[in-house]
This record gives structure tokens, sequence and C-alpha cells, in this order.
């Protein structure tokens, strides 16, 4: 009797085992910031459930635990970064995150913190930028769009602080955590935005003084990316998740919702 229990016993965990098993598979867990990019894959979940698929949306509030949970295996993506910053993240960390689709663009924006105009900023004024590499090159190419600094011919995606060659305003580059923009705009002239951190606070891209132009490299360079570890790039979930993505609805609620802080690139 005691035997018959015991093989019972197995059997079902056996089968329940295989049950979460079996369930995991169908569930694709995705790491976001808030906004745009929980708002977009909200957007998918029952389009999703409808092909089986469980989404579940972890959110994040910085730029490195995305990366650090999907690098783990806590997630199975992540959607939050453009493309360059995922390719230097691979550099600095040791690790090797690849592309399943680009999904959006986010266009960056100068935005007014005490001082309301370009033409007003007083010589010395403090203009923040993030601090991540890639993002603080973007900030300073869009202040160098607009005139307010000259940098290296050569600086590129790549600028640093260091190929700043004309500064006629002896503007101060301060350099902070993205997250920390919008929190901090009122207390410097004026910062250099990231767009999913601007949505996020209620900021809208028609109110920036200046916004990155979209003609030229941007889009390509900085692309939003679904990112996954190298190898996990055609898995039925992740391919699932992209086709669900990739879709005239999402580009309709993109278009929509966000009056061209987010534009769709599919």
């Amino acid at each position: 009797m005691k035997k018959l229990i015991a093989l019972v016993l197995t059997l079902t965990l056996a089968l329940s085992l295989a049950a979460c098993g079996s369930a995991d598979k169908k569930t694709i867990k995705v790491g976001a910031t808030p906004a745009p990019h929980a708002e977009i894959l909200e957007t998918v979940k029952e389009s999703l459930a409808a092909d089986g698929w469980t989404l579940e949306i972890v959110e994040f509030d910085d730029y490195v635990l995305p990366n650090t949970a999907l690098s783990e295996g806590q997630i199975d993506a992540n959607y939050f970064q453009h493309i360059t910053y995922m390719n230097n993240f691979n550099v600095e960390y040791g690790i090797h995150m690849v592309s399943a689709a680009g999904i959006h663009y986010e266009p960056f924006g100068l935005y007014a913190g005490k001082t309301a105009s370009i033409d007003a900023l007083p010589e010395g004024a403090q203009i923040a930028v993030p601090n991540d590499a890639t993002n603080e090159a973007r900030a300073l190419l869009l202040l160098e769009q607009v005139g307010l600094i000259s940098l290296a011919p050569d600086a590129g995606i790549n600028a640093t602080k260091a190929d700043i060659l004309d500064n006629p305003k002896k503007i101060e580059i301060v350099e902070m955590k993205a997250e920390l923009l919008t929190t901090t705009l009122q207390d410097v002239d004026m910062a250099v935005i990231n767009g999913n951190y601007a949505i996020g606070a209620g900021m809208k891209v028609a109110d920036a003084l200046a916004v990155e132009a979209a003609d030229g490299t941007a889009a390509e360079a900085y692309v939003n990316v679904i990112a996954v570890m190298e190898g996990h790039e055609n898995d039925a979930k992740i391919q699932a998740l992209v086709k669900a993505l990739k879709s005239d609805a999402v580009r309709a609620f993109i278009e929509e919702t966000y009056a061209g802080a987010v534009v769709p690139l599919f």
C-alpha cells in the first residue's frame, strides 16, 4: 500500500512539473520601462493570448537592471533600449544580447528648465544630459544641432565632452542618470531628456525647444529593439512577440497616443 501511495505521489508530482513546464513555455516574460514600452506591450496581451501565449510584463525604472535580468535568465526579452546602447552594454559587461526586431524610435528633446528659450541662455548656463555614454553622445549631438556647441568632426555617436571644440556660451554640461532628468529640470537651465522618461513625466515632444532630427542616422542608430540573449532570437515565443508588436493595431496605438514622441519603424 505504501509503495502504491508513493507511486501515485511520484506520478502526480511528475505531471505537475510537466504542466508547469508546459505553462512556462507558453509564457513570454518581458522587461520594460513603464512608458512607452510597457504601455505598448500591454496592447498586445490579447492578441498573444488568442494565439495561446501569456505575456508577463516586468517593469524597471533604470537602464541596467533590465539587461542584467535578461543575462541571468530572469526574463525572456527586454524592450526599453536602443540598439547602440545595447551594443555598448554588451562590450562593457561582456554579455551577448542581440536584437530580435527594431520597433520604434524616440526623438530626444531639449526642454526648458530655468531658462525659457535657447536665445535667452546666459553665459555659463547649465544643461543636463544623460550620463551613460551612448545617450550623452546623442544629447551632445542635439546641442550641436541647435548651435550651442561644436563637436570634433569625427565624434559622431561616440561624442563625449572632450570632443567639444567650441562652446561660445561656456555652457556647463551636467551629467546625471537619465531617470533623474525630469525631476531635476527645475534646477538647471535646460535638459536633454530621453523620450521614455519625458513621456513618463507627462512632457510632450511638441513642448520641446528642439527635437533630434530624424532624417540623418538617428533613427537607425537609436531604434528601440526587442533584445534577447544571442541564440534566442528565433525562439517561438520571441517570434510571436515580434509579430504581435509589428501589427497595424500597434502602429495606430503609437501614432494616436504619443503624437510624434514615439515613431513606429515597421
